[in-house]
This record gives C-alpha cells, sequence and structure tokens, in this order.
C-alpha cells in the first residue's frame, strides 16, 4: 500500500483550526527545491486530500513552507509579521509506504511541529 503526506495546523491563540493558511510543499534536493503543491487549509485546518498520495511520495527530503504572517495579517492580528512570517519545516521521508503526518501548532510569536499519525 502507498504511503501519503498529511498536515493540518492549529492556531494556538484562538484554540481552534488555523482556516485558510496557504501551504507550499517542496521537494528537496541538495540545494535545489521544486515546488510540489500549493494548498490552503479548510474549515477544519486540514485539507480536502492528502498533500502526496497513490504512490506519490518518494523516498527524500520534503520541506512544507506556511505562510502564517499572511494568516494572522488576514486575522488582523496585531502582531502579525512582527516575528514569524514563514515557517519552513524540513523533514525526510524514510519509507514512502507509511503515513507522514506533519501538524503545526502556531502563534504569531512560536510554533511546534510533530511526526503524528
Amino acid at each position: 500500500m502507498p504511503g501519503k503526506l498529511t498536515t493540518h495546523v492549529l492556531d494556538i491563540t484562538i484554540g481552534r483550526p488555523a482556516v485558510g493558511m496557504r501551504i507550499d510543499l517542496f521537494r528537496s534536493v541538495g540545494a535545489r527545491r521544486t515546488l510540489l503543491r500549493s494548498v490552503k487549509t479548510n474549515s477544519d485546518g486540514r485539507l480536502d486530500e492528502p498533500l502526496l498520495a497513490d504512490g506519490r511520495l518518494k523516498r527524500g527530503d520534503y520541506v512544507l513552507l506556511f505562510h502564517v504572517g499572511a494568516y494572522f495579517s488576514a486575522r488582523r492580528s496585531p502582531d502579525a509579521r512582527r516575528f514569524l512570517d514563514r515557517v519552513p519545516v524540513a523533514f525526510r521521508v524514510a519509507d514512502a509506504a507509511r503515513h507522514y503526518h506533519v501538524p503545526l501548532l502556531v502563534s504569531p510569536w512560536a510554533y511546534s511541529t510533530y511526526r503524528g499519525s
């Protein structure tokens, strides 16, 4: 069974999903990054479909770029873009048959991520 890549974003300033956040997915090979997808989160802070599935997830290095500054600016947060603008999460897929879930918990000042299930 082929693996897949998913994500979700939680806005910890309001304790709710981050709706409408842009996320770019890149594949990294050495110093070169190739944009694979650009998506926005839905009303649940998730995507309507996996970022990669159906055999498109390959072993290698990836970067998820979360556009948090634009998200907080759209929410009219007084601290938008004062500290965090874009949050890159670089990770490696070692087994393309597995599910990689890479969520982001974020505020205008801090973030956390982990490999979920």
